[in-house]
């Protein structure tokens, strides 16, 4: 898995302007969570779909950004969080294990 990681706000406007042309998928994971390690440990023991954008946020390092993530895309904070942004809106979200590669794929494609 080649993470991009999501350490500034600022980012939040390049990823919405990316997703314009490229899918971009955020993960937001808790160090601190049972339930966010396993999450994250099945995304990256599966294949993930070409053509998209995958960032990591740490939420503990970074609290505010994700805030800023639910402002900017209208979106009930999660942790552990997985959302889909295409043409600058978030157009999918999962929690817990809810999350999964297949989703994130049928969602992007």
């Amino acid at each position: 898995m080649d993470w991009n990681h999501l350490s500034s706000i600022d980012q939040l406007e390049a990823i919405a302007t990316e997703s314009f042309n490229t899918p971009q998928v955020l993960f937001k994971h808790s160090t601190r969570c049972s339930i966010s390690s396993m999450a994250l440990n099945r995304l990256e023991s599966s294949t993930p779909p070409t053509g998209v954008d995958f960032y990591l946020l740490d939420l503990l390092q970074h609290r505010n950004i994700s805030a800023a993530i639910a402002e900017k895309f209208k979106v009930h904070h999660e942790s552990p969080q997985v959302l889909v942004i295409i043409n600058g809106e978030c157009t999918y979200d999962e929690s817990h294990m809810g999350i999964s590669m297949d989703e994130i794929t049928a969602q992007t494609a």
